[in-house]
């Protein structure tokens, strides 16, 4: 198994829209052992194809239930409102409070291109619309209100190695 690098702001690839995963199998199962390997190692509840370099539709998460995965997925469910407070491990050491969905339940595929579907409220459904995000090419950061992704966003530009600060 290893352990991915993974991706962070302000990184392109992670604000691209992934492809549909087609080939199911044995690299993809071992893609996502990886990924457990890398989300554990981080330490993360959720890790998205993206977040290591690899625009495709599949992530993997665990929130304390066991490990799950899913590829191409996609809310076909969704009901209430919950602000809580999240970060991303493509935006290490920040958190911000994020207004989502209460609950919500995906559809997709499993690493041997089955159908699954997961549900769920609070942390299990925030984890699932996090992760689809990163799919669909939408950071955390965009999330955000304005004033609070202004700042949010000076912030982290601002410890970008290589940039100058004046005083």
């Amino acid at each position: 198994m290893a352990i991915y690098p993974i991706r962070t702001f302000p990184d392109p690839v992670l604000t691209m829209t992934a492809s549909d995963v087609t080939e199911f199998g044995e690299a993809l199962a071992k893609l996502a052992d990886d990924m457990l390997e890398t989300m554990y190692a981080a330490p993360g509840v959720g890790l998205a194809a993206p977040q290591i370099g690899i625009s495709k539709r599949f992530f993997v998460a665990d929130v304390g239930q066991g490990p799950f995965v899913m590829a191409n997925p996609v809310i076909v469910e969704e009901t209430g409102s919950w602000k809580f407070e999240e970060g991303c491990l493509s935006v290490p050491d920040r958190y911000w409070i994020i207004k989502r969905r209460d609950h919500v339940r995906a559809t997709g595929l499993d690493i041997e291109g089955n159908p699954v579907s997961y549900e769920g409220d609070e942390l299990l459904g925030r984890v699932i619309q996090h992760e689809i995000d990163h799919l669909n090419g939408t950071l955390l950061l965009s999330r955000l209100g304005i004033r609070t992704r202004s700042q949010a966003l000076k912030e982290l530009r601002e410890d970008l190695p290589g940039v100058r600060r004046t005083m």
